[in-house]
């Protein structure tokens, strides 16, 4: 703190000047222009100060001066002989101690000037005075340009400083006049899930509001800061003794005064709505900033609605509603004289209370703040309203009164007490005496003394002389006795209260006229009081104008001319939409065909819907809607909106009483109709805005009117975003305008930047338990609560997340859903009112992520019902994946101890909950969910609120009880916190999407089947994507593995026995079994993890999780089973190839010996050398000799081991006598005929046994072809092949049997024709293995390198070059060859999987849309047949020939070969550089042993990678005479020569077919298992099962198709089945065959014999056009294909177009 001592110097008049004129006493104002520099301080150009008033603060006389710099050269501004004057000290640069240089002071310091109340004048030197640097927390608070923006201008605007200091005082300065919004309260934010105690004045307003606003009667007292006790003060500071200590506290009345100012309309309007619920009084007049204006708060009291009930009204228990200023009552009010010191605040309280419990209407001077002197609240009118509710014991008054109480003295708001004397009844004015000026005041009331009652308050002391002053003005007004009361101190306040009732009442029985608020604005204006309505009249009339029409005549008729889109017509359409998901039997037309009749009568009324032209209501509220300005729009709206509520109030009454009246007599039917009439009668703002929407949904299809409506959905998305509800649901007609609700919010998803992260909360309830109540009172909305109306449907309203809690939410909005009531008194006699509501609560629960249960616990019979259906729509959530919260809340209980006390009851709500699910269950078909905890996660403790009543004591004059809103806080701030946890949330686009599917769900009958959804779609799609990446990496691992282990068992020393062998193989086994084990449990945690994630909409496919898990451990079996039979095979090729290799050897040795015999003959007998051809004929007789009698292995009984693996697989049945004298050799010679014999009896044969002889030739196809590709690889026949064949029959056998019924013999005949033919061809893969492993054959290759040896060691040739060159091509090469072999399918699928196709095999949905795009744009009958009658060699097939076409293109085939002769070739030259070295690392000696060394430690070293022939090697080597080192220079040219060589062969032209059957893994079967699935077909359309996985728990396909293309035919005349599965399951059909026993059967039912399969209906109708259109198409070709006559197609489908199909396509299977 900085002194300053000022004595001694004066300001003269020039340095002065006024601050925008008169200021009330006791202060002046000045401003400093320019204060120089300091004497001696020699500069040009200064930085100079002004300092600028911004606000005084409260009763302590603090002055906020802004400290400014001004460029100005003061030296310009002074004569050029002037002394300079001194700076005030301490504004100078040095002048105090640790304050800034004034040319430091920057725009944003601010500076506290505490003064003396003492007036300064332009001759009077300054007082002392204290400079402080404000602390940096304030600083920050008050920024400058919020501080100084409103006094701007302040030398030319006329600003009374206390208003705009005590603004400034609580931070509100920057909201005057009126800029303060109601949205800027409706944020959700920290503080609304914190509300902590105020630490700042700053925070006093938004702690009073957000209390306000949640209802709080205790608001009030949140005016003053918290005292600290342990606050030590200045003894020095003189102020002490002059302020009134009032720093940290504010009167509330200041506070309601300056909220009000700053407040814009539509916020005034509702605090003084929440005001008049708290039942506080609320502002009449409210003084304004100047010259003791006031301003008649009549737009600020048009929202408040009464109810209350006259005496006259108690026995028939009806009421009176009505807006409260339109109400005609008598006004008395309340004046005080300056002096008074009676409260007549305290004493209308109790005037007003009696009866009830006192409550505190008019804030007092014994309230907390009420003592406080008021800063701004003089001159305040306030306005309450007494209401009777019937009984007399409680009624104070028998007819509703006002009552207003002027604030502060008569004298100082003379405008506000002659407006009080015109509208009144009587006035009471309270005074101690009265005064010579109050005297004069009061004797000029003549003409209005009748209404003058003076209440006089006689005090001790000078109360004589009081007492005459007052008989003087009785006297001079001529005031009856009557009309002056008296008290003193020994009368208490409640006796005096009695006298002032009983005058009250004397006075009301003599009333003769009254006058309502809304008629006080004649005398207002009449007095010059402003009116806060004017500024609204331009809206006000476009309002009338709108609804004009409406009294003339009914509101029936008013709708049908005014707003005729939403009558009869759309409620026909929505009629018709349910028509079609529940199609009934009609012996006129088929399904289709009425599907196709109600497309029509749609399309009939949709264009009667586009003749209608814009009706002169709508019309006009479209255009006075669409204007730029806002505000405009916000009082349009309000006005329309209070104009139709007071209408709906007056016309309604009436036909509820007749409702009220009929439901005693019991007439169902009238009940009914008036039912119904209620409804028709109802008309709000919602039915201008649901007009609106169908204009724009009309104007759509319209190409004329489209361009004029294009802006209604930005429009409506504005409207949101003020905070407006909007129509998701119209209850009248139960349906959604999909269009018009998918645009507005489009709309807003783009205004907002696409950030729309949504948090969907939804409260349901019975009708009258306070739902919308709680709504508002938990969030500070206005869903409307009481209107007269009873309006159907759901409505939702969008908050905004502050950016303090966004990231915790994970959401932009929370998106709040309010309901109708259900069970509602008025529906309840209509005939769907019960389904009305299911579709309700299951529509709203199944968007929401939290749904509020609202309960009050005197309605247990309609609780119950809710109860019911909110279990059933949690039940239908839980199984389409949907996981929302539920809490329930029990209003209106009561009591500290309700919670404790109330765990019986909230057992027993479980045990009622638990009942209804089960019975849920029931009817959904899930009879193993017995409890409501398998449904949701639900806490008994966590989510049961109790709240108590919303009225403390007995309405109308109850006030809010304050547990209610504590209570509703409490609630809101547990619920807030809940929905940080981690959750996925929806955006609007997922939300609309959501939104469209649950609905289309809802209005089919049996919701969980139809439930059909594109995010569910796509989070299963991607989950199938993913879950084949990890498939094929599972598989692509361990085939690795095993093509290692196969070369590690052929690597094996040929010296062991076969037992060795078996161990390797068992150890193999061992091994891969773990390597398996680890790939699934890896396998398994990619699932769980994916699971974890929060971007894939997980939750909504949780049910599908175990069906993963399954396949897992489907996939690891299958892997296993073939790995063990692929070892089994490499142990027994070895096997093979031993024997072979033992004979060869044997020959191999002899023949060598003789080779070398002859080598000596010739050169020992022949001194001459002999020539080449000597040599040769030598050498060829030579061979022949030895060569003779080589005997092969023996050929195996393959018919024989064929037959032998049937015997085993009927091991279980009874059938060996029939195949005890079966000869497979002769069996399956001709065609496979089905026969009577091959069905059990009973079933009617002649509808099926072409279909089962369709089947078997299928099966038969399947089979054969599954052989010859057995057959294509090469090598022996192995056991294995005939057991999985016999396995694939079984998978055919078993499908078969759910359709055919077929018994044993069937299996019997069909597997030994399989068996036949597979005997025979496998025999022809036996002896072709033996021929490719004869002895002879084998040395009769190595004829021409032993020839060769021979004639080289004849001539002693160096061999070095030769035998590297022999070795490379006769070893290396083929063991090259092989390893490529073994690696190309699998790099040919992943070459596939990561090409440009790679989406074609991405999914099994997105595989069948491609296929059968390409099946359309071909356009080829036999396609078409193949492709339904045999799906799985369909798929083979272009699964091949797709393979083919790919590595053809750019020779990928070439360049996969050469990539692996790449890696091998650099393992090879590695291994040889290795086995070169010996242990030292250097080279091995140059000698001849060390070849065979080398070539051992090769292999030793490749034994994982390649295989080198031991015959090929020691043939090849044989009687080398090379030594080491030129054989491994030698051998390493070769090798670079070989690359060279097979890369030449891989570039020539090869047959890619014949490559592609000769690989061991073979890229079209790994493709095909990708995408193929279970095989399962639909048992009425045969469409394939397209679920992702092995084993999963039920099949679906993206798109049924008419069952005539699945071969079913009318019985009666042989006609295909044009109707569609998807329209049957949910029509009142029936089907019968073989499962049904022939026997009729519902097709809503099939989940009896057929439970697993999943059938919903169609996305759309066009997702079936591609069927349709292939139908129509092909339709007499298909009926000659099946034997039968054409189907009869709707006259629809014939306009179906190619494009309309394929486009159907796209939608089907989510192609974007």
């Amino acid at each position: 703190m900085c002194k300053l001592n000022t004595e001694g110097y004066k300001l003269t008049a020039p340095a002065l000047y006024p601050l925008g004129g008169d200021v009330p006493p006791p202060y002046s104002w000045s401003m400093l222009p320019a204060i120089g520099p300091p004497p001696g301080l020699h500069c040009t150009r200064p930085q100079c100060l002004s300092l600028r008033v911004v606000g005084q603060q409260g009763g302590c006389s603090m002055l906020f001066l802004r400290a400014e710099p001004v460029r100005a050269s003061w030296l310009k501004s002074r004569p050029p002989d002037a002394p300079q004057r001194a700076p005030l000290p301490g504004l100078a640069p040095g002048g105090c101690p640790g304050f800034p240089d004034p040319a430091e002071v920057t725009s944003d310091r601010l500076l506290f000037i505490r003064v003396f109340r003492t007036a300064l004048s332009l001759d009077s030197p300054l007082r002392p005075v204290h400079l402080q640097r404000p602390d940096q927390e304030l600083m920050t608070r008050h920024h400058s340009s919020q501080i100084t923006e409103p006094l701007k201008h302040l030398h030319h605007v006329k600003v009374v400083v206390p208003l705009m200091n005590f603004l400034s005082h609580l931070g509100l300065e920057k909201f005057y006049p009126n800029k303060l919004t109601r949205q800027s309260l409706s944020e959700i934010n920290k503080n609304s899930l914190n509300e902590t105690s105020v630490t700042s004045l700053e925070e006093i307003p938004w702690c009073f509001l957000r209390n306000l606003f949640k209802i709080n009667a205790d608001c009030r007292s949140f005016t003053q800061l918290p005292v600290n006790p342990e606050e030590t003060t200045d003894e020095f500071d003189f102020d002490l003794y002059t302020a009134d200590g009032s720093d940290n506290k504010v009167n509330p009345l200041d506070l309601i005064v300056a909220l009000f100012l700053c407040a814009d309309s539509f916020l005034q309007q509702e605090m003084a709505l929440k005001m008049s619920m708290c039942q506080f009084s609320v502002p009449l007049l409210l003084p304004q900033a100047n010259d003791n204006q006031c301003s008649l708060m009549l737009w600020a009291l048009r929202d408040i609605v009464k109810e209350w009930r006259p005496h006259e009204l108690f026995e028939s228990r009806g009421f009176v509603e009505e807006n409260i200023v339109q109400a005609n009552l008598p006004l008395y009010s309340f004046v005080r004289l300056k002096n008074c010191s009676l409260s007549k605040s305290e004493l209308l309280n109790l005037v007003l209370s009696r009866g009830q419990q006192n409550h505190n209407i008019f804030m007092h001077r014994n309230l907390e703040g009420g003592a406080l002197k008021r800063e701004i609240a003089n001159g305040l009118v306030e306005v309450c309203w007494y209401l009777p509710c019937g009984r007399e014991n409680l009624d104070t008054f028998q007819v509703p009164v006002a009552f207003a109480n002027l604030r502060g003295d008569i004298c100082e708001s003379l405008p506000q007490f002659h407006f009080l004397l015109q509208v009144s009844t009587a006035t009471f004015v309270f005074l101690d005496k009265v005064e010579e000026e109050e005297q004069k005041v009061l004797a000029s009331l003549q003409d209005v003394k009748s209404k003058l009652v003076l209440v006089v308050n006689r005090k001790e002391g000078n109360a004589r002389e009081d007492m005459m002053s007052v008989k003087t003005t009785v006297e001079k007004l001529g005031l009856p006795k009557s009309n002056v009361k008296t008290t003193d101190s020994r009368v208490n306040g409640a006796e005096f209260s009695k006298k002032l009732c009983a005058a009250i009442k004397t006075s009301l029985a003599a009333v003769t006229a009254t006058i309502s608020t809304a008629n006080m604005l004649g005398k207002a204006v009449e007095l010059g009081l402003s009116v806060d309505e004017y500024k609204s009249d331009d809206q006000k009339k476009a309002a009338e104008e709108i609804v004009r029409g409406i009294g003339v005549r009914s509101v029936p008729d008013y709708k049908k001319q005014q707003l005729p889109l939403q009558g009869e017509n759309w409620k026909r359409l929505s009629q018709l939409e349910k028509k079609e998901c529940r199609l009934t039997k009609s012996s006129d037309s088929g399904l289709e065909e009425q599907i196709s009749q109600l497309q029509e009568e749609k399309q009939r009324i949709q264009q009667e819907q586009r003749q209608y032209n814009l009706s002169r209501g709508m019309n006009n509220f479209i255009d006075n809607l669409s204007t730029a300005d806002k505000v405009n729009r916000d009082f349009l709206l309000k006005w329309m909106k209070l104009k139709l509520d007071s209408h709906s109030r007056k016309k309604l009454s009436n036909l509820r009483n007749e409702f009220k009246e009929e439901c005693k007599k019991k007439d169902v039917k009238l009940v009914a109709k008036l039912g119904q009439a209620l409804l028709d009668s109802s008309l709000g703002i919602e039915h201008y805005m649901r007009e609106m929407g169908l204009i724009y949904e009309v104007s759509c299809h319209s190409k004329m009117n489209a361009h004029k409506m294009c802006h209604l959905p930005g429009l409506a998305a504005e409207m949101l975003l003020d905070g407006y509800p909007l129509e998701l649901l119209d209850g009248d007609a139960s349906n959604i305008p999909q269009r018009w609700v998918t645009d507005v919010l489009m709309e807003l998803h783009q205004k907002v930047g696409q950030k729309s992260q949504l948090l969907v909360l939804t409260v349901l309830g019975v009708q009258s338990t306070g739902k919308s109540t709680l709504l508002n009172t938990m969030f500070g909305v206005q869903f409307p609560v009481s209107s007269g109306r009873c309006t159907r449907g759901a409505y939702m309203l969008f908050l905004q997340v502050g950016e303090d809690l966004k990231s915790e939410f994970n959401c932009d909005f929370i998106l709040l859903i309010d309901t109708e009531g259900l069970k509602s008194p008025h529906l309840a006699q209509l005939e769907d009112s019960y389904e009305h509501d299911n579709q309700l609560a299951t529509f709203v629960i199944g968007l929401s992520d939290v749904t509020i249960i609202n309960t009050a616990m005197e309605n247990f019979t309609e609780m119950k019902d809710v109860l019911q259906i909110a279990a059933h729509a949690f039940l239908r959530m839980k199984l389409i994946g949907k996981k929302p919260t539920c809490h329930f809340v029990h209003q209106n209980v009561a009591g500290v101890s309700a919670h404790s006390k109330g765990m019986t009851e909230r057992k027993h709500l479980l045990d009622q909950l638990n009942e209804m699910t089960q019975i849920a269950a029931e009817m959904e078909k899930q009879p193993s969910i017995k409890a409501f905890t398998e449904v949701l996660d639900y806490d008994i403790e966590k989510n049961n609120w109790n709240i108590p009543g919303l009225w403390h004591g007995t309405p109308p004059m109850a006030p809010v009880n304050t547990g209610y809103s504590e209570a509703v806080a409490e609630f809101k701030k547990h619920l807030l916190e809940t929905m940080k946890s981690e959750r996925e949330v929806s955006d609007i686009p997922q939300f609309l999407e959501w939104m469209r599917s649950l609905w289309k769900a809802v209005k089919y009958e049996n919701f969980i089947f139809s439930f059909r959804n594109t995010l569910v779609a796509h989070a299963y799609d991607n989950l199938c994507k993913e879950f084949h990446e990890w498939e094929w990496e599972f598989r692509k691992e361990i085939l690795s593995w095993q093509k290692e282990a196969e070369l590690e068992i052929l690597n094996a020393d040929n010296e062991s026995e076969v037992e060795t062998w078996s161990g390797v193989v068992e150890s193999k086994k061992s091994e891969g079994t773990k390597k398996i084990t680890a790939q699934q449990t890896q396998m398994k945690e990619k699932l769980r993890d994916y699971y974890k994630r929060k971007d894939r909409h997980v939750n909504l496919i949780e049910k599908y999780k175990a069906d993963f898990v399954n396949s897992i451990t489907s996939i690891a079996n299958e892997i296993q089973c073939s790995v063990s039979t692929k070892l089994d095979c490499s142990l027994e090729l070895k096997i093979s190839s031993k024997k072979a290799q033992d004979i060869q050897r044997k020959y191999r040795g002899v023949i060598e010996d003789r080779v070398m015999k002859l080598l000596s003959d010739c050169k020992d007998l022949h001194t001459l050398s002999l020539s080449d051809e000597q040599l040769t004929h030598d050498f060829e007789k030579m061979w022949d000799r030895a060569t003779a009698g080589i005997s092969g292995q023996k050929e195996r009984d393959i018919a024989g081991d064929v037959l032998k693996q049937l015997r085993k697989n009927f091991s279980n049945q009874n059938v060996s006598e029939e195949l005890q004298h079966i000869d497979l050799k002769e069996t399956s010679r001709s065609p496979f005929k089905t026969r009577s014999e091959h069905i059990d009896s009973g079933i009617e044969t002649f509808l099926w046994r072409g279909d089962l002889q369709s089947f078997a030739d299928t099966l038969i196809q399947s089979c054969t072809q599954f052989v010859f590709d057995k057959l294509m690889t090469g090598g022996d026949y192995h056991d294995s092949f005939t057991k999985d064949l016999l396995e694939k029959v079984d998978q055919y056998l078993q499908q078969s049997y759910k359709q055919h019924k077929t018994n044993t013999q069937f299996e019997v005949d069909l597997k030994l024709h399989i068996c036949g033919i597979a005997s025979r061809e496998f025999l022809k893969m036996h002896r072709r293995f033996l021929s490719d492993i004869n002895p002879k054959t084998q040395l009769d290759e190595y004829k021409t390198r032993y020839l060769s040896d021979f004639l080289d060691l004849y001539k002693d040739k160096d061999q070095s070059q030769k035998k590297a060159n022999d070795f490379a091509r006769f070893c290396i090469k083929p063991a090259v060859e092989d390893y490529i072999r073994r690696s190309l399918g699998v790099d040919i699928v992943d070459e596939i999987l990561t090409s440009s196709h790679s989406v074609e095999y991405s999914s099994r949905s997105f595989f069948q849309y491609n296929i059968q795009n390409e099946l359309l744009l071909q356009e080829n009958f036999e396609s078409f047949v193949k492709y339904i009658s045999n799906y799985e060699m369909y798929v083979k097939d272009w699964i091949f020939q797709h393979t083919l076409q790919q590595m053809s293109e750019d020779e990928t085939l070439c360049k996969l070969k050469t990539k692996n002769l790449e890696v091998v070739a650099k393992k090879i030259l590695k291994a040889l550089n290795d086995a070169s070295k010996g242990k030292d690392g250097c080279l091995l000696p140059d000698t001849r042993e060390n070849i065979t060394k080398l070539i051992n430690n090769m292999r030793k070293d490749l034994i994982k990678d390649i295989s080198i022939s031991v015959e090929a090697e020691k043939s090849t080597l044989f009687q080398i005479q090379t030594t080491f080192h030129p054989f491994v220079n030698s051998l390493k040219m070769s090798i670079e020569d070989l690359k060279v060589e097979l890369q030449q062969e891989f570039s020539k032209s090869e047959d890619i077919t014949e490559t592609l059957n000769k690989l061991p893994v073979k890229p079209q079967d790994e493709l095909f298992r990708r995408v193929f699935g279970c095989g399962q077909q639909c048992p009425f359309c045969k469409v394939p099962c397209e679920a992702g996985g092995q084993n999963h728990k039920k099949h679906h396909a993206a798109v049924h198709r008419p069952k005539g293309l699945g071969r079913v035919k009318r019985e009666n005349n042989s006609k295909l089945v044009e109707t569609l599965c998807t329209t049957d399951v949910h029509s009142d059909h029936e089907f019968k065959n073989v499962h049904t026993k022939s026997q009729w059967h519902p097709y809503k039912d099939y989940t009896t014999y057929y439970p697993d399969w999943l059938i919903p209906p169609d996305r759309t109708i066009e997702a079936s056009d591609y069927w349709k259109y292939v139908l129509v198409t092909y339709n007499d070709r298909f009926a000659k294909e099946y034997k039968a006559k054409p189907a009869d197609v709707p006259g629809d489908w014939r306009k179906i177009t190619k494009e309309a199909a394929l486009k159907g396509l796209k939608e089907a299977f989510n192609i974007k």
